[in-house]
């Protein structure tokens, strides 16, 4: 299984989780069966190319993708390609692939769209009525 998880800098086990899912600079991707590391750079639109991010590392063969938060539109791409998505993850990427590991993490797909945006902004406060 290949675990892709959007790192903030230099990518790696130690680096940090980036919490802009397609703005972060590098992806990690870990593979659990041989247990190497590969860092590729963000080269999606939002950040100068022309796919979008689960159109890029969906040629790199990800089965997961395990981040922060993420927006609905990258979900259902995602899920157009078979790459399941857990969200909620903290810290460095190491400990990211552990909370998954240890089904401490939500999978992106039973939560509802207030939940995302939550998870998606965890650093801001979170401010839209809600109707019910």
């Amino acid at each position: 299984m290949r675990i892709c998880i959007p790192s903030e800098t230099t990518g790696g086990l130690k680096d940090q989780v980036g919490y802009h899912f397609g703005r972060v600079v590098n992806y990690t991707i870990y593979d659990d069966k041989s247990n190497k590391v590969e860092v590729i750079e963000n080269t999606s639109s939002h950040r100068g190319g022309t796919k979008l991010p689960a159109e890029l590392l969906r040629e790199y063969d990800v089965d997961i993708m395990i981040c922060g938060g993420i927006g609905k539109r990258a979900i259902q791409l995602f899920e157009q390609y078979g790459v399941e998505i857990y969200i909620g993850a903290q810290g460095i990427v190491k400990d990211a692939i552990e909370q998954f590991k240890q089904n401490k993490l939500q999978m992106a797909t039973d939560i509802d769209a207030c939940q995302q945006h939550k998870y998606r902004n965890k650093d801001h406060e979170h401010h839209h009525d809600h109707q019910h």
